[in-house]
């Protein structure tokens, strides 16, 4: 029986910028351990075997995934944040749509007072939110 659980971001040599990233973005963010492929092992050497992080007070897993795949991130999962201002939700949406695709642009849709849908320069889908 599962104890846990943590969404896991799988990336392809981007992991530890992604992190970075993540973590400074939100406040209660930050990295708890990260792990690196060292030489020899199945990873490319200094990519990121496992890195968990927090944001915004959620735990996530990432890795560099040693594998190469043809998928990649979908909107069909997206990490969902209620900021607590529309200083911080501009600040975010901004940052996270720069490089990425603007799938619902800042509005109020009747559901939230503000909210977007981004796609990051990461391939991450993030939906935003306030009141």
């Amino acid at each position: 029986m599962a104890n846990t659980m943590v969404p896991m971001l799988m990336f392809a040599g981007e992991a530890d910028e992604a992190v970075s990233f993540y973590v400074s973005l939100f406040e209660n963010s930050g990295v708890l351990s990260i792990e690196y492929y060292g030489p020899d092992e199945q990873g490319a050497e200094g990519s990121v075997k496992k890195a968990l992080f927090v944001v915004a007070g959620q735990q996530l897993l990432a890795i560099d995934s040693p594998v190469t795949h043809e998928f990649g991130f979908t909107p069909a999962i997206s990490l969902f944040v209620e900021c607590d201002s529309k200083a911080h939700f501009q600040e975010a949406s901004a940052k996270l749509s720069e490089g990425g695709t603007v799938l619902m642009p800042a509005d109020n849709y009747g559901f939230s007072e503000l909210f977007t849908w981004v796609n990051d320069r990461f391939g991450v889908s993030w939906q935003l939110s306030v009141g």
